[in-house]
């Protein structure tokens, strides 16, 4: 079942909405603005991230039970680093995958580019922090690729493969202006 929609908070709407429209390409679609439960008020921002599915973001001002100084990006508030928890959204295809790795790159950002054996990904951390992740799926998985999950899930100490290679693609430096 396809999910109708994940949110996150931010602390910089504006950087926020930059990175979600020009880098990741999404489209903002709906805008909903209300008072806060717990005082104070909130706009709820819903990016169409294509197929029907979005990506929401909340503004949230002058909530008493919401420290000024909150941490958004998600797994650094929790004191994890920022690839555990983080968002993947669906590259069709590899064709694809490097368009949307050309597309961070041209807006500045450094790639880490993995290709996991059975699926490859991009990955970067947006304005709040929080691991972004387009993942290209790149075989079928078998019958026994189901029964080594199972056999890993139900072991106290799984087996352990060579972590993939990473690869870091700088984004290219502006010209100096003479």
């Amino acid at each position: 079942m396809a999910f109708h929609h994940v949110a996150i908070a931010t602390r910089d709407l504006d950087a926020t909405h930059r990175f979600y429209t020009e880098v990741m390409g999404f489209e903002l679609v709906k805008v909903e603005a209300a008072p806060a439960p717990e005082g104070g008020w909130a706009r709820h921002l819903f990016y169409d991230t294509r197929g029907g599915q979005c990506l929401a973001v909340w503004d949230v001002h002058d909530d008493p039970a919401i420290p000024d100084d909150f941490d958004p990006s998600i797994s650094r508030g929790l004191g994890l680093p920022s690839w555990t928890n983080h968002l993947a959204f669906d590259a069709p295809d590899l064709t694809a995958l490097d368009a949307f790795q050309q597309r961070w790159l041209d807006h500045g950002y450094a790639v880490l580019r993995i290709d996991h054996g059975w699926c490859t990904s991009i990955y970067l951390d947006d304005p709040n922090g929080i691991a972004v992740e387009f993942c290209c799926t790149t075989r079928a998985f078998t019958d026994e690729d189901r029964h080594e999950a199972d056999e890993r899930r139900r072991a106290a100490q799984p087996m352990l493969h060579e972590p993939p290679v990473a690869e870091v693609i700088e984004a290219p430096k502006p010209a100096s202006v003479v």
